[in-house]
């Protein structure tokens, strides 16, 4: 009898003092590190935790895990820049910039990108947190970010997050909040986003303006995704993605000897004439193209991709990137490529078929940031938690209807003389391929007007530029000078 009264007693107290597993709606922990950039040592403070997104009523729906990152002893923070940083997918947490690009700490990882051991992070010689303050912040789903039951334990509706639009008001409104408990409302400000982060930042940038007379010095777009050009017209967007065909074929080796001995930023205008002033006009032409031309065109794009012209005939000229990334090095070595990063190469089950069977770059990827985001967060910034940090979360189905994000980045831009544009691609990226970026930038004003105020950085390696040390080095650098120009130093905001 004794027993089970032990054992009844055990039960109850484990029952009473188990906790749920579940994220704080607002709280922070802040750590003090020390980092040497650019020769120059200091100290900063690394504050992490969560913060509400509130809906009407002023009611918690939501809480956004984010980290921020403030240089100490700066006497002046009002002429002190702050980031503020996205990533992309849409469903992808704030990590990928966090520990391989712009922060104080990044990856413990080879100089070319590839994952080694032991995991984890180390000093980041080349984050741009010497000359502004960055905060990382992980939208609904991503990272510990979740939403937020009712009193009767009711979620709150999914498209209030997951949509391109709603995504952007309620992402302002959490900035807002950030800048107001912060006290940066006189800083310089600056949004960058990669990926699908890049057509985030495009509406935010609107948004911001618009709905919380928030006026921005810059946006950065590093290797945007922009769905308006995925949803134009096929020969627009086919046309597009041939001088990544050319960037890719030169990285492995395959392009014609006459092409293959010169450096890539030779080549590379060559094809991006030929995509606009021949390549799509003839896809325009369908399946009324003459045989002859349909001949020539193909003869040449088998010149400036590495693959045989009876491929690209047998796709009408449209080479879908899935089978581009199957059949480069199918008669060569049998490997696939990778599709955010094309250096990164995979062994499918059979050399056979029209697309890879996985993605070897993000497999490499989560390969080394899974260990490494969860290590740091709680060995380094000390947020303990036993939830879940999704580096993808769950936001699908994805609202993708009424994008004018592009058109709100134009409008912000016409308003606001100070607003300059940054966009950053790597030329091995097949996913949102850097010329596929320059037509977007190209496409933002027809006026033409704003032009100048656009800056494009092309770079030897992938979707994550950043991971290749040489690259890591000269896009951060790029950032700086970015930022160095976009400060007003005195100008007013008048054409």
């Amino acid at each position: 009898m004794k027993f089970y009264c032990t054992l009844f007693l055990s039960v109850f107290m484990l029952l009473c003092y188990s906790q749920k597993r579940e994220i704080p709606i607002d709280t922070t922990v802040v750590t003090t590190h020390n980092i040497s950039i650019k020769n120059t040592s200091f100290s900063y403070t690394a504050t992490t935790g969560t913060q509400p997104v509130w809906n009407k009523e002023g009611n918690p729906i939501a809480t956004l895990y984010y980290t921020y990152y403030k240089r100490a002893n700066i006497k002046d923070r009002a002429n002190r820049p702050l980031v503020i940083s996205f990533n992309g997918g849409p469903g992808s947490a704030s990590v990928w910039m966090h520990i391989a690009y712009t922060g104080p700490k990044v990856l413990n990882i080879d100089d070319e990108g590839y994952p080694v051991q032991p995991y984890g992070v180390k000093e980041n010689p080349n984050s741009i947190l010497d000359i502004a303050d960055i905060v990382y912040v992980n939208p609904v789903n991503t990272g510990y970010s979740r939403m937020i039951p009712d009193k009767d334990g009711k979620l709150p509706k999914r498209e209030t997050f997951f949509g391109i639009n709603a995504d952007v008001k309620y992402l302002a409104e959490w900035i807002n909040t950030f800048i107001s408990r912060n006290n940066r409302w006189e800083s310089p400000k600056y949004l960058i986003g990669e990926s699908y982060g890049g057509t985030r930042v495009m509406g935010l940038a609107n948004e911001l303006q618009n709905m919380h007379w928030m006026y921005l010095n810059g946006a950065i777009l590093v290797s945007p995704a922009d769905y308006k050009l995925y949803n134009t017209n096929q020969p627009v967007y086919s046309a597009l993605n041939l001088p990544y065909f050319t960037a890719a074929a030169w990285y492995h080796k395959v392009l014609p000897s006459a092409l293959q001995q010169k450096d890539l930023l030779t080549i590379l205008p060559e094809v991006e004439n030929y995509a606009i002033n021949t390549l799509m006009p003839a896809l325009a032409k369908g399946g009324f193209i003459s045989e002859t031309e349909k001949k020539s065109v193909a003869k040449k794009m088998a010149y400036y991709s590495g693959l045989s012209q009876d491929a690209i005939l047998q796709n009408n000229l449209e080479v879908p990137t899935s089978f581009f990334w199957k059949e480069l090095l199918r008669d060569k070595t049998g490997n696939t490529i990778g599709r955010l990063d094309s250096r990164y190469l995979g062994i499918d089950k059979t050399e056979a078929g029209d697309s890879p069977d996985f993605n070897p770059e993000l497999t490499s990827w989560l390969h080394s940031f899974t260990p490494a985001i969860n290590y740091y967060i709680k060995e380094h910034l000390n947020f303990k938690t036993d939830v879940k940090y999704n580096v993808f979360g769950d936001v699908h189905p994805w609202d993708r209807r009424n994008n004018n994000v592009r058109e709100g980045l134009r409008e912000a831009m016409a308003k606001n003389p100070y607003l300059k544009v940054l966009i950053q691609s790597g030329y091995y990226d097949g996913a949102t391929t850097y010329f596929g970026a320059k037509y977007t930038m190209w496409q933002v004003d027809p006026s033409g007007k704003l032009k100048d105020r656009f800056t494009f950085k092309g770079y030897k390696s992938g979707h994550m530029m950043y991971l290749r040390n040489e690259d890591l080095i000269s896009a951060n650098n790029d950032i700086r000078t970015f930022i160095n120009n976009s400060l007003t130093k005195g100008k007013a905001a008048k054409y």
